[in-house]
């Protein structure tokens, strides 16, 4: 065939994608910048370097990089079930909490099923519950920027397989008090999985949110969702884990992409668990951090509701969400803006920080 016959041919039909595809949403990361004087206050990572001993392990694994991971993550899971007091058949890994919560949605949802969950919460929600075929069923936060259970379990239906409870929420920071999640749990029926995704839990003050495996313990279709991203500070290698009952564990791990926890990531978790202290350490200094900041903006002017996440939320219309986005922007720092809600703010060393409070010194609302 000739070029003017190939030019002339009428365009070969190309395979298309699922419609569940085609219409979904693209999750919008935190904005990234090589330059050194950027502060990159967008993505809620742990300012901090890895710990040292987690740095050891993945140089040492590094060498044995041609050789498949552990599927099972073994070592990992016993690890984990020691850290939390429950054994390795409760645990499942993945690459980060999000993988394990795609398994989660897998494994339960069938398409038409529907997924509960606060909004505006983690953005990756209603993404990964279309992807399965699933619908996503978004209740709004309440007047203090915190999950509205009343309304969450007013929208159970027979179609209901999973609730997601994000605590503390990401973006807003506020978490879910232990007996309002009982009385929750108490409320709805046994067969719905409830999801207790607690990301952000080791910067969480003692008491503010729930005692998850004790609720687990009680009820059995509670599932505890945690990463080792944020506080620990492994987010460039993405593992994660969820604790639930046996059967169900069992099942998010035949759901799960085959060697998708590295061993890298899997040799990083341990050494980051054995290193307890010193992550605590890293923790209290942030925690210190955010109080600082947030009675600072109070003094400022600002309305703010007390975060027990590493981060703060300024909730803001179209228009002051502009102006503080500019102005973050031409100071070199970059924080994450959510259309028509507000900015959440990681907290992070206390020179970035006070970098944070000078700008929003000069845009009270």
């Amino acid at each position: 065939m000739t070029a003017e016959q190939l030019l002339a041919a009428p365009a070969a039909a190309l395979p298309t994608l699922r419609g569940a595809v085609t219409g979904l949403p693209s999750y919008v990361p935190g904005r990234r910048s090589a330059g050194a004087d950027f502060a990159a206050l967008a993505s809620n990572e742990s300012h901090y370097e890895p710990l040292p001993a987690a740095i050891t392990a993945v140089a040492e694994a590094a060498g044995k990089m041609n050789r498949y991971p552990d599927m099972a993550a073994v070592e990992l899971r016993e690890r984990i079930a020691r850290h939390l007091g429950v054994t390795p058949n409760e645990v499942a890994v993945g690459p980060g909490s999000v993988g394990v919560l795609q398994q989660i949605i897998t494994g339960l949802c069938d398409a038409g099923d529907e997924v509960i969950f606060a909004w505006r919460s983690f953005e990756a929600y209603p993404i990964l519950v279309e992807l399965a075929g699933a619908r996503p069923v978004r209740i709004p936060l309440d007047h203090l920027e915190g999950h509205d259970l009343s309304a969450m379990a007013a929208a159970v239906t027979e179609r209901t397989k999973v609730i997601l409870l994000c605590t503390p929420n990401n973006p807003t920071g506020v978490p879910i008090s232990h007996d309002r999640i009982e009385a929750f749990l108490g409320a709805v029926r046994s067969d719905i999985l409830v999801v207790i995704d607690e990301a952000y839990v080791e910067y969480a003050d003692a008491g503010s949110g729930p005692d998850s495996l004790a609720l687990y313990r009680r009820y059995p279709n509670v599932c505890i969702l945690r990463t080792f991203s944020k506080a620990f500070g492994l987010a460039g290698l993405r593992v994660g884990y969820a604790v639930a009952a046996p059967a169900i564990a069992e099942g998010l791990r035949r759901t799960a992409l085959p060697f998708s926890v590295s061993a890298l990531a899997q040799k990083a978790a341990i050494a980051s668990l054995d290193a307890g202290e010193e992550m605590a350490a890293r923790v209290a200094a942030v925690k210190e951090e955010r109080i600082r900041m947030a009675a600072e903006l109070e003094a400022q002017g600002w309305t703010l509701q007390p975060s027990q996440g590493n981060f703060l939320w300024i909730r803001a219309d179209e228009t002051l969400l502009a102006t503080l986005v500019e102005a973050f922007n031409g100071a070199g720092i970059m924080v994450r803006a959510y259309q028509g809600d507000g900015v959440r703010i990681t907290v992070a060393d206390a020179a970035s920080n006070d970098r944070v409070l000078r700008i929003l010194a000069a845009h009270v609302a």
